[in-house]
């Protein structure tokens, strides 16, 4: 992946043909978040254990399936994770919890929060508790951003594929960075008090808050106070466009899907963008709702993202993906990301596995 974020290391966990799955891994906390969650048995278990957040963009099996691999790893940890995805996402999870018995639960165990997220954005919240055996209550509603702490926050719209599916944008949270030339514009001189500027950046903790600052001017350089130092910051922090990362697969070409996807995702960092067929496979990508080449490169000439990364290939076109990269055309100024065709070990036959032997 490319590496034009401060705070977020996206990885794909999978190939081309296989089913997708996006990690967002928080540098400066080491959690993580993630997109989709199909097979998805070749994780490391600590890598289940890092997640705080799942965004689901529908309920497809090869986009769901893993939602059982994450309850295997995670359901004896003392967390809260949270699991977002369209209308009915949470009788879903329902009928997961059912399929097994939980006579051992115990009180230390974590829960899940399912929020189901309608085509108005509003937030539906039902939290499963695990030290009661997955027992249902509900949490009410909300509006605004689906999920946010200080270094991200994650957005979404609803798209269709003759269901509703979810597209997410996720932002980088803004970072402290002074601009040398508007602190000599300002005559502010570099010191120890930068770093209690950043804590208060940090903290939150900036608007109205009075700090001491270094002032340089033709008498030397002396101590002055601000009383707000969030006023202080805007006048010489470098200003930067966040960086930002779009999540959207399994959706049919149409004028309202582009417009949906427009609002939310033009201009992103990191595109990660469904392609599932080839040019001559357009009345085939129709017909099942998905993208083909020709709109892939539509849909880039929009949104112009810095980067994109193709993925979510039709199993159909199992000779490979050269032909799927030839036939894109990324607008100027997009970078095409290429990944392996699979990235999951290939299935084993019996005649593979090792016999008992006598001992």
């Amino acid at each position: 992946m490319p590496k034009p974020f401060r705070y977020l290391e996206p990885t794909f966990f999978a190939g081309l043909f296989d089913d997708p799955l996006l990690l967002v891994r928080v540098r400066p906390t080491g959690r993580a978040i993630l997109f989709d969650c199909g097979k998805m048995h070749h994780l490391a278990k600590r890598v289940y254990t890092s997640i705080d957040a799942i965004f689901i963009s529908h309920a497809h099996m090869d986009h769901f399936m893993g939602m059982d691999s994450v309850i295997r790893h995670s359901h004896a940890s003392p967390r809260t994770i949270d699991v977002f995805g369209p209308a009915g996402l949470s009788s879903r999870m329902a009928s997961k919890f059912a399929c097994y018995d939980w006579n051992l639960a115990d009180t230390f165990w974590g829960n899940f929060r399912v929020n189901e997220v309608d085509g108005n954005g509003r937030v539906s919240s039902t939290l499963y508790r695990g030290a009661e055996a997955f027992a249902a209550s509900r949490e009410g509603e909300r509006n605004g951003i689906l999920y946010e702490n200080r270094h991200l926050k994650v957005t979404s719209t609803q798209c269709e594929h003759r269901i509703p599916v979810m597209a997410y944008r996720v932002d980088e949270g803004a970072a402290f960075v002074v601009d040398e030339a508007r602190m000599a514009a300002e005559g502010v001189v570099r010191g120890n008090w930068l770093k209690e500027m950043e804590r208060l950046f940090r903290d939150g903790a900036m608007e109205g808050q009075r700090i001491s600052y270094l002032h340089g001017g033709d008498g030397g350089v002396e101590e002055r106070w601000e009383p707000d130092a969030a006023s202080l910051y805007r006048r010489i922090r470098k200003i930067e466009e966040p960086a930002s990362i779009g999540y959207c697969t399994d959706i049919g070409y149409s004028k309202d899907n582009l417009e949906q996807l427009a609002g939310l995702l033009e201009g992103v960092t990191l595109l990660v963008c469904e392609c599932a067929f080839l040019a001559s496979q357009q009345q085939k990508a129709q017909l099942s709702r998905h993208l083909c080449t020709t709109e892939f490169n539509m849909l880039l000439d929009r949104l112009r993202p810095r980067y994109v990364l193709p993925m979510h290939f039709s199993k159909t076109n199992q000779r490979g993906s050269e032909p799927l990269y030839q036939e894109i055309e990324p607008p100027a100024g997009t970078t095409v990301l290429k990944i392996p065709d699979r990235l999951t070990p290939r299935p084993i036959m019996e005649s593979e596995v090792p016999r008992p032997v006598e001992i």
